[in-house]
């Protein structure tokens, strides 16, 4: 089953920008795809929709609203952003319940990273180890070494907590 994990799941991307989505539909070719350019839309396609899992921005969507109605739908949802990367947003993702965190400039990759992600759900693993192990030196280069102090007491806790 190896690399197969996405063969017709059910995925909503939802972005504000329509070069993305066009963009994310070619990467995620293999998923049923459902798409949305505004909040209204991507909370009627949650509601309405049995989703396998949701790739969010944040910014222009208002995907942390987003995130609260995947939440409770038990979407697995993946922020996917370039103007909210931060270390607190990442926290505050991860905190309100997002599977994983993703820049966009690494957008490219996410077939791989969703794929990790159904892996790990599957195996009943936490998320958490895999996205510090992937993104650790990424956020070194883009933040600083330091950028765990910002909160030490939840990256502590964060390989086990997801």
């Amino acid at each position: 089953m190896e690399g197969k994990r996405l063969d017709g799941k059910k995925v909503l991307i939802v972005d504000d920008e329509p070069d993305v989505l066009e963009t994310l539909g070619q990467l995620l070719f293999m998923c049923d795809l459902r798409k949305a350019l505004s909040f209204d839309e991507a909370r009627e396609l949650l509601e309405r929709e049995k989703l396998d899992m949701a790739v969010l921005d944040i910014m222009g969507v208002d995907g942390y609203k987003l995130l609260e109605i995947a939440k409770k739908r038990n979407v697995l949802a993946v922020m996917l952003t370039a103007h909210a990367l931060s270390v607190e947003d990442t926290i505050r993702s991860f905190k309100n319940g997002a599977a994983s965190y993703l820049p966009k400039d690494e957008m490219a990759h996410i077939a791989s990273f969703l794929e990790e992600l159904l892996e790990d759900k599957e195996r009943g693993g936490h998320f958490g180890s895999r996205w510090l192990e992937r993104w650790g030196e990424y956020y070194d280069k883009k933040f600083g070494p330091d950028w765990r102090d910002e909160d030490k007491e939840f990256w502590e806790k964060f390989q086990y907590w997801i």
